[in-house]
């Protein structure tokens, strides 16, 4: 008889998801052949998981979810294989709980989410278990955290999980989150980020790589120009900062007045609920993105 070691028990419970016991049970009655083993486990259907495993998996749910206090907010983007598993309750529970791991331990990605434990058990354990239960291959494609300790995070979900958005906002007033305009308006901004998707929150933000590409470009469409140098770069610069304009968050167009930006629409709200308001950071997740 072939000797059993460990690690090939644990190779095939990777394989599987099955538990280290029925593990070194088929790979005794294989003898050490982990194919065979894997067949043994298929028939007790305890490795139901392995033959899903390979199936794309291009729908899903984008979940969203902020703390009790408002100050943390998560996503998790949680992919399988049909729309009609998608938008099952098990499923999206499933992913529900997942957002709220992601704010109870603050994973660093989704590869260390793995190893979180929600209610005593891994979740790269309950993905295996809801692909027993559920039937269809599951993946983990990504997680995020927002925190503003010194104000507020919301929340938007577009199109049934579709697209998912947090919003983070700094606060002169912690009470400020609970005001109904503030609320409206945090809900505004969600929205605007779930349509315009923009790169950034502000031009500060704006990643240098990016900022430096968009530059060599407009330098190089204004030397085309044949106009003296010193015009050239007040147009190249003109045109960077109409892509700020575009694609900073703070400065975009307001979606629902165009003749409003959302500095703008940000300082007229803060006026109404008489505090300071300031947009920070957000995060949009689209699906299959």
């Amino acid at each position: 008889m072939a000797e059993i070691s460990a690690a090939l028990v644990k190779e095939l419970r990777d394989m599987t998801g099955a538990g280290m016991m029925e593990c070194k049970n088929a790979l005794v009655e294989a003898d050490g052949d982990i194919d065979k083993a894997v067949d043994i486990l298929r028939t007790m259907g305890i490795a139901k998981a392995v033959k899903k495993a390979g199936r794309e998996t291009n729908e899903g749910t984008v979940m969203a979810l902020v703390s009790e206090d408002g100050t943390k907010g998560s996503l998790v983007e949680l992919n399988c294989e049909t729309d009609f598993v998608a938008m099952n309750d098990k499923f999206t529970g499933f992913a529900a709980q997942l957002a709220q791991a992601v704010i109870d331990n603050a994973p660093a990605d989704a590869e260390a989410m793995m190893d979180v434990e929600i209610d005593g058990a891994k979740v790269s354990d309950m993905i295996t278990e809801n692909i027993h239960t559920i039937g269809e291959n599951m993946n983990l494609a990504r997680i995020g955290l927002l925190e503003e300790s010194e104000g507020a995070v919301a929340s938007y979900i577009h199109g049934v999980g579709k697209i998912g958005v947090l919003v983070a906002f700094k606060l002169g007033n912690a009470a400020t989150k609970d005001n109904a305009d503030f609320q409206a308006y945090a809900k505004d901004v969600c929205m605007q980020v779930a349509a315009a998707s923009p790169v950034a929150a502000t031009r500060e933000n704006v990643p240098a790589d990016v900022v430096e590409k968009e530059m060599e470009i407009y330098k190089a469409q204004a030397a085309e120009s044949g106009k003296p140098e010193e015009i050239q770069e007040k147009i190249a610069q003109g045109r960077m900062d109409k892509f700020y304009k575009e694609s900073c968050l703070t400065e975009q167009e307001f979606v629902k007045n165009p003749d409003q930006s959302i500095n703008e629409y940000t300082d007229e709200v803060a006026k109404k609920v008489g505090d300071t308001i300031e947009i920070v950071d957000f995060l949009r997740y689209q699906l299959g993105e």
